[in-house]
């Protein structure tokens, strides 16, 4: 179906969900309950269940037991839960208001802010219901990012070249706190440093933000800067070569670029793989490259969608471009493929041989966790396995049964190249079993699941 201001939530099983949005330059404009899955190896789109209520503009969050949390959306203070196993979704506890972003904590826990108000809130899975946490500094957020530490990055739009008040939330004190601002450059100065409303908010392998794009009034932003946790402070970084404009999609990609896709600057259409039927030639969207490495983004080239689409980073390390706007005023149901220069698969973790148990060891003594031997609540053990990015600093998330567990190490395992290892601490509360499962999330990809024997 055609959609703009839809979600695309890449499940465990490798699928993609695909919920929401709206439709509209076809007839009435339409905001959509439906949804529907992308199959990587077939490239089909297949339809699912619809949602309980449409939505469009929403949040859509992957949860530590591989269930999607979908919330907000078209002004609307409710949300409710995708359950893959049975492709239905099903109503949960509503936030207090129809918030603009969502972000996974490592504590298994989604902060959601944004909107006209200040206050935060928290949705707790176990609990299936939100409640308020500290307030921030101010109403509104147009990004809000992951850091490695934990904590949240919370931006707001710099429209017509106004301050731009940013602010750290911690999850152990439940607080915000204003930190340095993105800067303000001369609105006379072309090409301007200044991000724009509803930017792209990526963070980078290195642990630094980029902070890019957006757009100023009617005019594209090709401002682009640098968030430094360790100094807290922005910088501005290389410039766009054209404004993206608004509701652009972006996305890391496992060599440590960010693809950056809005719209077009007019320039030759190629670098992309077209699903389904053949489209307009006009090729309206345009995407560029950032490389952290040189602080500079790569000449643009010609992508579908101008803006409301959105990018999935797929296991085999293709991107997927889904849905969007095209000028002049048409929803498309269109979706293609890129292909980086590096195709870098999902982690993967490594199971005992003839066994879904994971190759995992118990941190204390290094003997293997069997169901002669399980691991306890509280227990540091060693997880093996591959996929991690040599060098980055961005931890994976680990679940075990349904649940966030705290990462102590990640990187290689020493002496064993090309080998990951990954400490964690093993929740405490998990009933005792020989099958609890136990999966990582990196880059927004789902690794395999194994089993950890617990009592």
């Amino acid at each position: 179906m055609a959609r703009e201001f839809h979600t695309a939530t890449l499940l465990p099983n490798g699928k993609v969900l695909i919920a929401g949005g709206l439709s509209f330059g076809q007839g009435p404009q339409t905001v959509w309950a439906s949804a529907e899955l992308y199959d990587p190896p077939t490239g089909t789109f297949m339809l699912t269940g619809d949602m309980t209520t449409p939505r469009a503009n929403h949040t859509a969050t992957l949860l530590p037991d591989g269930k999607v949390l979908l919330a907000g959306g078209s002004l609307q203070a409710s949300a409710e839960l995708y359950d893959p196993a049975s492709g239905t979704f099903s109503a949960t506890g509503a936030p207090s208001w129809s918030h603009q972003t969502a972000t996974l904590l490592n504590t298994g826990k989604v902060l959601v802010t944004g909107g006209p108000m200040q206050t935060a809130e928290l949705y707790d899975p176990s609990t299936g219901s939100f409640s308020p946490t500290g307030d921030m500094t101010e109403p509104g957020a147009d990004t809000a990012t992951l850091l490695t530490d934990g904590k949240v990055l919370i931006t707001r739009s710099t429209q017509f070249f106004e301050e731009n008040h940013a602010e750290l939330y911690d999850p152990t004190t439940g607080t915000f706190t204003r930190i340095g601002d993105i800067i303000v450059t001369d609105p006379a100065q072309f090409p301007n440093t200044t991000p724009g409303q509803n930017p792209s908010s990526i963070l980078l392998t290195n642990g630094t933000v980029l902070i890019a794009g957006g757009a100023q009034g009617d005019f594209w932003a090709t401002g682009a800067q640098l968030y430094d946790p360790s100094t807290g402070s922005f910088r501005i970084t290389g410039q766009l070569t054209a404004g993206i404009g608004y509701w652009q999609a972006a996305a890391l990609l496992p060599e440590g670029k960010v693809l950056i896709a809005g719209e077009s600057p007019g320039v030759p259409c190629d670098g992309v793989t077209h699903i389904g039927p053949p489209i307009d030639a006009t090729c309206p969207g345009a995407a560029e490259l950032y490389d952290p490495v040189t602080g500079t983004f790569s000449a643009p080239f010609l992508s579908l969608s101008e803006e409301g689409h959105k990018a999935t980073l797929l296991p085999d390390g293709t991107l997927l471009l889904s849905g969007g706007f095209r000028c002049c005023g048409v929803t498309i149901a269109g979706a293609e493929i890129y292909h980086p220069a590096v195709l870098l698969p999902s982690p993967v973790l490594i199971s005992r041989p003839e066994s879904t148990n994971g190759a995992i060891l118990h941190g204390s003594n290094h003997q293997i966790v069997s169901a002669e031997n399980p691991a306890l609540g509280g227990e540091a053990i060693e997880i093996y396995g591959s996929g991690l990015i040599a060098g980055a600093v961005i931890p994976p998330q680990v679940t075990i049964d349904g649940q966030m567990a705290e990462v102590l190490y990640f990187g290689l395992a020493p002496g064993y190249p090309g080998l990951n290892q990954i400490n964690v601490r093993v929740p405490n509360g998990i009933p005792s079993t020989a099958t609890a499962p136990v999966r990582l999330n990196y880059l927004g990809r789902p690794s395999n699941e194994v089993t950890l024997a617990v009592r």
